[in-house]
């Protein structure tokens, strides 16, 4: 006897209302996953939800953009304010409304609309010749503009965004010209054009090449658990300069909602797990950052690097000067 196609159709709608719905967050991270791996398996342990996460070195923005409401994507996962302001303003990600959220993350590191949250800081700081620089010869960001580092420092491209960031602090505290004036000092004192990576400039040190480096601070964890790198890192020491009228200039790695979000509750709670003091703890140890909650640990490695105040310029703040930094870039020639 044949079944009724009403009755077929009645059953299968039954069945798939009472199967329940594969609970997931898909996520876009500027970070590889292998660094994230440690606290998506965390979130999924605790949770049952599980992730997926798709690498994008470049062009994350662009590919939610042309993705629009079909995108698949529910967190994107970045590790600077430049480009956590750049998808806020292409208007690729929403605004998150978490009380667990605001009262774990400080202002500083979190935009003032709730459109993305920090996970970890770095500092910008300076790794300086173990052998030909007196530690207390630096103390502030001023300072490597005085002819004194003629021919003694190395930098990565001006134009990235870890330096623009930085420049973009200088102009928040002193203006655009003496921004600028800074700028042209620090280039004047470089030992070789700008090139590679922060890693690379510490290796530059190592071969002499140099005396004293701008890089962020993670990067002496990951070079000093690499065999091939420890030398480089052993002959440096690191050094938390300051603005003369502020603290040691901070950069974040962040997260924000997709506007398309499909699994928005779920990508909500991954949101507030990175905020918990567990999650901040291992993100922090294992790439070597600071956490962003108040009172969670930073790791042994991190902590014997020693202590400085953070400077408290929002970052949006810092973001908004981004164009001028990239202008004074620009306009001094500081790669050429």
């Amino acid at each position: 006897m044949s079944v009724p196609a009403k009755t077929i159709q009645a059953a299968t709608l039954a069945l798939i209302a009472a199967t329940p719905a594969l609970a997931e967050v898909n996520i876009y991270s500027q970070r590889q996953p292998e660094l994230i791996a440690p606290i998506t398996d965390a979130f999924t342990a605790q949770t049952g939800i599980e992730t997926n996460v798709v690498y994008l070195d470049e062009g994350l923005t662009e590919r939610l953009s042309a993705e629009g409401s079909r995108s698949p994507a529910d967190i994107i996962m970045t590790v600077d304010i430049a480009r956590l302001s750049q998808a806020v303003d292409a208007g690729v990600t929403q605004a998150v409304e978490s009380p667990a959220l605001v009262e774990n993350i400080p202002a500083a590191f979190r935009d003032p609309g709730n459109e993305w949250f920090g996970v970890t800081t770095r500092a910008r700081i300076v790794y300086a010749s173990k052998e030909r620089v007196d530690p207390s010869e630096i103390t502030t960001y001023e300072d490597l503009a005085s002819d004194k580092w003629e021919g003694r420092i190395c930098t990565r491209s001006g134009t990235h965004p870890y330096n623009l960031a930085l420049l973009s602090a200088m102009i928040h505290h002193h203006g655009y010209d003496a921004a600028k004036e800074w700028a042209q000092g620090l280039k004047d004192n470089l030992a070789r054009k700008p090139q590679g990576n922060d890693r690379a400039q510490v290796r530059a040190i190592w071969a002499g090449e140099c005396d004293i480096s701008l890089g962020n601070t993670y990067y002496m964890g990951k070079m000093l658990e690499d065999e091939e790198q420890t030398a480089w890192a052993e002959s440096v020491n690191v050094l938390f300069p300051a603005f003369e009228d502020g603290g040691t200039h901070m950069n974040v790695s962040g997260a924000a909602m997709t506007a398309a979000a499909p699994n928005r509750e779920d990508a909500l709670k991954f949101m507030e797990f990175l905020a918990s003091s567990d999650a901040q703890e291992i993100y922090a140890e294992v790439n070597y950052e600071y956490p962003v909650r108040p009172g969670a640990e930073t790791s042994e490695t991190v902590a014997s690097w020693g202590a400085f105040t953070a400077d408290d310029v929002n970052l949006m703040d810092l973001a908004a000067l981004r164009p001028d930094a990239l202008r004074i870039m620009e306009e001094i020639d500081f790669d050429g």
